[in-house]
């Protein structure tokens, strides 16, 4: 099985586990703010559904990517203490951003913006509903990820990085795709009328932009194996979601 860790990864050292989880955490909370900021139409459709996107589905797919490289490397408890140590910052981002709403703006900015405007734009993260729909999306498609890498590399014994990659992705990104955007839009952050076409075009841009940085996913993999002179094999562990 190579230089593996039976059952987990105790004893890894871990040198640069903090620098994937904080890079994790970033993205998380950046792709929520840009869910919420903007709805992008690249103005043509697929079979009559038009390809519009929330602005998160450029950048989200990079949380799933350094899923598979804390899976991969660190193990499914590591990534799994990574993704509620994302939410948890991103939750504090939401109270952060609830509370600026509800401060009194200066004269100045409010003829120039505006509360309502303020609303507008990122009204979903401070009324909570893209953090909502991340979790949700998140708890049903990143663990889902998180769960197949692992098991496939125990059944695989850790060979063909990049299948079981892809093979996660396009389980792991349908789930997510359709829990984010279903959750969202009873939220009232996107208008039923786009639910098709927002489900459809984030899971086929986020499955997208993952295949096409899986060389440089399975290079970093690669690397950090080598650097940390171990890696993780999930015998044994128990797939749950809570510690």
């Amino acid at each position: 099985m190579g230089p593996g860790l039976m059952g987990g990864n105790a004893g890894v050292p871990r040198r640069y586990f903090d620098v994937a989880v904080s890079a994790f955490v970033v993205v998380l909370v950046l792709s929520n703010i840009a869910s919420s900021a903007k709805i992008v139409d690249l103005g043509f459709s697929i079979f009559g559904i038009r390809l519009a996107f929330d602005g998160g589905t450029l950048l989200f797919p990079f949380a799933y990517v350094l899923g598979d490289v804390l899976t991969e490397v660190y193990g499914f408890k590591a990534a799994r203490r990574a993704i509620w140590t994302g939410f948890a910052i991103l939750a504090f981002s939401a109270l952060f951003f609830f509370v600026l709403q509800a401060l009194p703006g200066e004269a100045s900015w409010e003829e120039r913006a505006g509360s309502a405007a303020y609303g507008a734009i990122l009204g979903g993260m401070s009324a909570g509903g893209i953090v909502l729909a991340s979790l949700s999306g998140y708890l049903a498609g990143g663990f889902s990820n998180a769960v197949l890498l692992s098991r496939i590399k125990v059944w695989m014994k850790g060979r063909m990085f990049w299948a079981r990659a892809m093979a996660s992705t396009l389980v792991g990104q349908l789930l997510d795709s359709v829990v984010f955007v279903s959750v969202a839009t009873l939220a009232g952050v996107f208008p039923p009328s786009l639910f098709l076409s927002l489900v459809l075009t984030n899971y086929v841009l986020k499955c997208a932009i993952e295949a096409a940085a899986l060389p440089g996913t399975s290079a970093v993999v690669r690397w950090l194996k080598k650097r940390e002179g171990s890696e993780a094999f999930d015998a044994g562990v128990k797939y749950r979601p809570f510690g």
